[in-house]
């Protein structure tokens, strides 16, 4: 039997930043291995709140050793501020990743939605119910930032070939659909 697939699940955000690692198995069930939000100060300046944000994420790799990192595809928003904020953290994280050598992955919020419950336009509430229910947990992870954190570790996985490890894409573990969806994208980065 092979070991989990380790996924540190990243929601980038400038002033919190969620994170969660979660060990996913072939079967797709899943555990909880930590959770948490790494915060930065609103009136520190920009570059000590990264770097807050990075010392965040270094010490989670250290003390957890994740296979992967997924994190939160930066989308248009209405607030420019925020938008920049989250993409400077998003930014963080995947250099984070590559400091560790760890291969790194983005997901839309809408991806990660229906991967977890079904319904890309999902509600919070939604996801975190089910974050809960897939990592048996008692009550719904809090705050929303941990709760998407440990969702997109979730989707990752899942759409990755649970517990197949980093080149997962060829895996014979694969559902027929996860296949059909590495190869759609594969395809697209061309």
């Amino acid at each position: 039997m092979s070991s989990p697939l380790r996924v540190l699940g990243v929601d980038p955000g400038l002033t919190r930043c969620g994170v969660g690692v979660v060990d996913v198995a072939r079967d797709r069930s899943a555990a909880l291995v930590h959770v948490d939000v790494v915060r930065s100060a609103p009136d520190l300046p920009i570059e000590r709140r990264l770097a807050t944000i990075a010392a965040g994420l270094r010490a989670v790799i250290a003390e957890h050793r994740p296979h992967v990192v997924a994190v939160e595809r930066v989308f248009a928003q209405n607030n420019r501020s925020t938008v920049m904020g989250t993409a400077q953290a998003s930014g963080i994280a995947l250099l984070v990743a590559a400091e560790n050598g760890l291969e790194a992955a983005t997901h839309t919020p809408s991806e990660v939605k229906a991967a977890i419950t079904g319904y890309g336009s999902a509600e919070k509430l939604q996801v975190q119910t089910m974050v809960a229910r897939v990592l048996r947990l008692d009550a719904l992870p809090q705050p929303a930032d941990a709760a998407d954190a440990l969702a997109l570790a979730i989707c990752h996985a899942w759409r990755r070939g649970a517990g197949a490890g980093p080149s997962a894409a060829g895996s014979t573990a694969l559902t027929p659909a996860q296949r059909a969806w590495a190869e759609a994208e594969r395809l697209s980065r061309r």
